[in-house]
């Protein structure tokens, strides 16, 4: 969603950082050039003039102007402003979840994903907190509302109230509170109506719901792809039911992002969580840091080494290190490493959570890479036999024209594969065991300037992070073992298919 704001923000600076020092005049340039970035995303004016400014007397105050490198300086500035207006530097706000059952409340127009969310939140309370969660529809008007609510949970291992048809919400929301009582649940979580707009008999029917179930927590789900509409309905909201938080759906597409900055700053009520996509996993908690980190082209490392985290199996992982520890690598650990990257969003995922994103997508684009080669990649080892992926020296040239055959592609894409396989297999009998400490280097290299776009990192506090998230992953990180200049699959030079893409004509 911050693509095209970081794209412009990175222009910026990539100006200030390639001079040896700045004027006044160089830094009041940059500054008009941030807030026209700002305002072409969407963020509101009056956010947009407060943060330029809070950072205008610090950018073309003496210390930054006099500094060995100024550019840097900014940066920083501008990262930590980022940061005030997206909440601070605090942690993020967890949910109240104290009283049992503690009620948490979901509001919001139609088609903001409000049911989708409430699965989304109900897993995660679920597995990653251990609560014992009922949710339950209220949206009594929309054709299948509760049919979906009841669907999605028997699909993430959640309880649902059951259906009785005829009776209204606020009814519904008494029966709900009763058997969360009953039922000894921890949670539960009210799916509230909306509609496509703002009416007063919508809100009325929130604000009774309100009074029946004294929520803990009353979350508006709001799409980011509506940009300031989604401020105003936040404001709306609030007024009538005191909102505790807000949950950003879509934050995955192709919108402006204005109304994510703007959120905070605007109605001062905290962003709890961030949707993408469609699946149930797809909620991630809102930190100030990292979202400000992701739209300065600076990456998210921990939240990647996080996502790496959830999704490893650690059999499979001390599996691995323990064939990494003797050197052995053969194409069946290659087409898990293909799928564990899948799992974790593709090439396009990790490559936004990665210092220098811009530059790394812009390599991948020049070389024809996508998703689709992993796909193609994958494939190809498929259509080998266990004893061929086992065994690869056993691939001779009729070997080979089969598999090409069998997977669709040329012999010379099957070549690529088993070169770039040797060269990973070479890599893992160097690297062996420490791998994770080997990506933490190499990542504060890059903050240091190892890559454009990471200028202002601080490449000491980025590897303390990963090396604290290093001893939650068993056996280090299968696949982001080496960092990145090996790490990846397919690193032996770049990533999976480098060398193994098709390039454009």
């Amino acid at each position: 969603m911050f693509d095209a704001l970081t794209d412009r923000l990175s222009g910026v600076f990539d100006g200030l950082t390639g001079k040896g020092a700045l004027s006044e005049k160089d830094v009041s340039a940059a500054l008009r050039e941030i807030r026209v970035a700002l305002l072409e995303a969407d963020v509101a004016l009056e956010v947009v003039r407060k943060f330029i400014e809070d950072v205008r007397p610090k950018a073309v105050g003496e210390n930054v102007i006099r500094s060995v490198k100024p550019g840097q300086q900014v940066v920083k500035i501008v990262h930590d402003a980022l940061v005030e207006m997206l909440g601070g530097e605090g942690e993020p706000e967890g949910l109240r979840i104290d009283n049992v059952p503690s009620i948490i409340m979901m509001a919001g127009l139609q088609g903001s994903g409000k049911t989708t969310t409430t699965g989304k939140l109900a897993k995660r309370l679920k597995e990653k907190e251990r609560k014992k969660v009922l949710v339950a529809s209220l949206d009594v008007r929309r054709p299948a509302a509760m049919e979906q609510l009841k669907v999605l949970g028997e699909q993430i291992g959640v309880d649902s109230l059951p259906i009785i048809t005829g009776q209204l919400p606020q009814d519904i929301a008494k029966r709900a509170v009763n058997a969360a009582k009953l039922g000894g649940y921890d949670v539960l979580i009210l799916d509230t109506a909306g509609r496509t707009t703002l009416d007063e008999q919508m809100m009325s029917e929130a604000a009774d719901i309100a009074r029946i179930a004294s929520p803990s927590e009353t979350l508006l789900v709001a799409d980011a792809l509506t940009g300031q509409d989604a401020v105003e309905t936040a404001r709306r909201f609030d007024e009538r039911l005191k909102l505790t938080g807000l949950i950003l759906t879509r934050m995955d597409g192709d919108g402006r992002g204005g109304a994510a900055l703007s959120m905070r700053a605007v109605t001062g009520l905290p962003i709890k969580f961030l949707g993408t996509g469609e699946k149930s996993d797809g909620l991630e908690v809102f930190d100030a840091r990292r979202i400000a980190g992701r739209i300065l082209g600076q990456g998210d490392i921990v939240s990647l080494v996080e996502k790496a985290a959830s999704e490893i199996d650690e059999e499979k992982a001390k599996k691995t290190a323990e064939k990494m520890a003797k050197g052995v690598f053969d194409l069946e650990d290659m087409l898990e490493q293909f799928k564990q990257m899948q799992r974790m969003g593709g090439l396009q995922g990790l490559m936004g959570m990665m210092p220098g994103a811009k530059q790394a997508k812009a390599a991948m684009a020049a070389q024809g890479m996508d998703d689709k080669v992993l796909k193609r990649q994958e494939a190809i080892i498929l259509s080998m036999t266990r004893q061929e992926r086992a065994k690869p020296a056993l691939l001779n040239a009729s070997r080979r024209r089969r598999i090409a055959a069998g997977s669709g592609v040329e012999v010379s894409e099957v070549n690529k594969v088993l070169k770039m396989h040797k060269q990973m297999a070479g890599m893992m009998k160097k690297m062996g065991k420490g791998g994770m400490a080997k990506m933490a280097k190499a990542m504060g290299a890059m903050g240091a300037g190892g890559l454009p776009g990471g200028q202002s990192m601080d490449p000491a506090a980025m590897q303390e992070a990963a090396s604290k998230m290093a001893g939650k992953l068993p056996g280090g990180m299968p696949g982001l073992g080496g960092g990145m200049p090996g790490g990846l699959p397919g690193l032996g030079g770049g990533l999976p298919g480098l060398g193994g893409g098709k390039k454009k004509k």
